[in-house]
C-alpha cells in the first residue's frame, strides 16, 4: 500500500530554510499513511479470529434414508425422516484445518409392513459421536470446506424393555461458510453418514421380549442437511 503516493514532501533546506519545516512535513505524511492504513475493524472482517480460528456450531436440519433386511423374514425395515440437531467443536489446527468433535442426534423409527401390531413403529433416538476435522478450500472461515469424522452411533429404543445397540460409523461431507463479523457465521451443510451394522446379528433385545430384528447386511446408510449458527473464537 502506498499510502502517501503523489503527497509533496517539501525541502526544508532549499525551498523553505530551516529544520522545523522539514521535520513538519513528515509528520504529516506520517500522519496520511496513518489515516490510509485499516483500521482494526476492517481487519477484524477479514480474517476475525485470528490464523487458527476455532468455533463452536448449533445445528438443526433433516435426516434421511437408512434402511436393514430382516434375516429371518427377508424383508425390509426402515428409518423414518426427520428432524436432526447437532453440536460441533472445532479446534483451529493451522490456517485451513480444525479438529472438529461432532455429536448428532434423531428421533426416528424403524418400521416393516412385517411387524406385529405390538412391534410396529419401534422409535428410536440415534446419537452420532464423532472425531474428525474440516479443511477450508480458500481461506479459514469462509467459503467451501470439506469435513469428516469417526467414532460411534448408539441406537436407543424409545420402548421400555428392549437394549440400546452400539456400532462404529462415520460421516463425510461438503459446507458452506458465511461469515458475519468479527466472530459469528452462518454454515451449511451436507453430511453422509455410515454404520457399520453385525450381519446376521439380532438387535433391540429385551429379556422379556425377545429379539426385535436379525440384521442381514453389514452397513446402514444416511443422508443429512444441516444449517448452523458458529461462535469464532
Amino acid at each position: 500500500m502506498h499510502a502517501h503516493e503523489g503527497l509533496e514532501i517539501i525541502d526544508a533546506d532549499s525551498r523553505v530554510g530551516g529544520y522545523p519545516f522539514r521535520a513538519a512535513g513528515w509528520a504529516m505524511a506520517s500522519l496520511v499513511a496513518l489515516s490510509a492504513a485499516p483500521g482494526p475493524c476492517a481487519h477484524a472482517q477479514s480474517a476475525p479470529a485470528g490464523k487458527y480460528e476455532s468455533a463452536i456450531t448449533v445445528y438443526g436440519g433433516d435426516r434421511f434414508g437408512g434402511s436393514v433386511t430382516d434375516a429371518t423374514t427377508n424383508s425390509t425395515s426402515n428409518l423414518d425422516n426427520g428432524s436432526s440437531f447437532a453440536l460441533a467443536v472445532d479446534v483451529g489446527l493451522d490456517s485451513n484445518r480444525q479438529v472438529e468433535l461432532f455429536y448428532s442426534q434423531q428421533k426416528t423409527a424403524l418400521t416393516s409392513g412385517v411387524f406385529s401390531p405390538r412391534s410396529n413403529n419401534i422409535g428410536l433416538t440415534l446419537h452420532n459421536y464423532h472425531i474428525g476435522g474440516t479443511n477450508f478450500i480458500d481461506e479459514m472461515g469462509r467459503g467451501l470446506y470439506v469435513m469428516g469424522g469417526i467414532g460411534a452411533t448408539t441406537a436407543k429404543p424409545d420402548r421400555g424393555g428392549l437394549n440400546s445397540e452400539t456400532f462404529f460409523s462415520g460421516n463425510l461431507g461438503l459446507g458452506w461458510m458465511v461469515p458475519l463479523g468479527a466472530h459469528v457465521g452462518f454454515r451449511f451443510e451436507g453430511r453422509g453418514y455410515g454404520i457399520l451394522l453385525n450381519n446376521h446379528s439380532a438387535v433391540f433385545c429385551g429379556g422379556t421380549v425377545g429379539c426385535t430384528v436379525a440384521v442381514k447386511g453389514t452397513g446402514l446408510f444416511q443422508g443429512e442437511v444441516l444449517a448452523g449458527l458458529s461462535m469464532r473464537f
